[in-house]
């Protein structure tokens, strides 16, 4: 069964879009089953992964309102593992609507619970404001992404959003959990930023995330072009940061992960990737293993993994090896930028 988190901050323009659509993108290029759930009336989050409405779309909406099933809702994006359950405008009547429902906190789960059997993560971008939609979300959610912009105001509601998720838990969702603090929007020149991330460091260190998102430009141009990051500029920091967040996400969530090796026959070095689920390079680890040209090496021992100074043998479908360990492998020629 899938896994529902939440990304929330009551404070606008602190990148939880820009996370919400990122890291589900950055888990669906690595072969998880992602549905990314656009709450927020803004709708960005649909606009920023190529969607564009119809008079026929559904939305998370007629699912919360209308009584709609959400598997109709669902709508397929650029990248394979990746589905949208976006947001239209409508939602911004949503909560005057719900007023006089019966268990109107519980609308959005009940909506999309049964959606949990066909992912393995689903993302809730939710809207800056601690609203009817948002406690939806929170209640729908096993666990809570908090973005925090690397500034003093987007701090100081910190500790406000921090009591409203222990609220939560105390009356309707008791088993939700803190995923982590996100640090975005990071530039290491200015002093502000480096005092933001001491105190949050400092109070919170049990919770927040290892990986920081910095300010770049072309993080920040993607959207335009419908595009995670992922898609839009794959050599840039943005998606470094992003993927290691991916990384760290699944980490923290019991997975291993696999480092894959790939032989570039133009560039004539090894690459290397990131391969967490047990299907790397599109067939079996176990097959893998017993292939003559794979090495493995136990992610429990501490091995030095020298530079591979020849390729695979040219009769193989995919040249790889594969080690199963979270850390660098030493001596890469050019590393993948998801390997930090």
């Amino acid at each position: 069964m899938g896994k529902i988190v939440a990304i929330v901050n009551q404070k606008g323009g602190v990148g939880k879009t820009t996370t919400a659509v990122n890291l589900a993108a950055s888990l669906a290029v690595l072969d998880f089953h992602v549905l990314l759930i656009d709450a927020d009336p803004q709708a960005n989050a649909s606009s920023g992964v190529g969607f564009e409405q119809t008079d026929e779309s559904i939305s998370i909406y007629d699912c919360m309102i209308g009584n709609r099933m959400a598997a109709e809702a669902i709508t397929k994006t650029q990248i394979a593992h990746l589905d949208l359950l976006p947001a239209t405008i409508d939602l911004v009547g949503a909560e005057i609507e719900m007023i006089s429902f019966d268990r109107r906190e519980y609308r959005m789960k009940d909506a999309i619970y049964t959606l949990k059997n066909d992912y393995d993560f689903i993302f809730i971008d939710c809207a800056p404001s601690l609203g009817l939609i948002t406690l939806n979300a929170l209640v729908a959610a096993d666990s809570v992404i908090i973005p925090v912009q690397c500034e003093y105001f987007a701090l100081e509601g910190l500790g406000k959003l921090l009591n409203t998720v222990r609220l939560v838990q105390s009356n309707m969702n008791p088993d939700l959990a803190i995923e982590g603090i996100l640090l975005t929007m990071y530039t290491s020149r200015y002093k502000s930023s480096n005092a933001v991330v001491d105190d949050v460091k400092l109070h919170c260190k049990d919770i927040v995330f290892d990986t920081i998102v910095s300010r770049n430009v072309r993080l920040s141009e993607a959207p335009s072009f419908g595009k995670p990051i992922v898609l839009y500029d794959v050599q840039s920091r943005g998606n470094t940061n992003y993927l290691n967040l991916a990384k760290e996400f699944l980490l923290k969530n019991g997975y291993t992960i696999y480092i894959l090796l790939l032989w570039q026959k133009m560039t004539n070095r090894w690459a290397a990737v990131l391969a967490p689920s047990l299907a790397v390079g599109r067939f079996p680890l176990a097959q893998a293993r017993t292939m003559p040209w794979a090495t493995t090496a136990s992610s429990n021992s501490s091995p030095l993994m020298p530079t591979p100074t020849s390729p695979a043998p040219s009769s193989t479908r995919l040249n790889c090896r594969i080690w199963l360990s979270p850390s660098k492998p030493t001596g890469l020629s050019s590393p993948s930028p998801c390997v930090p």
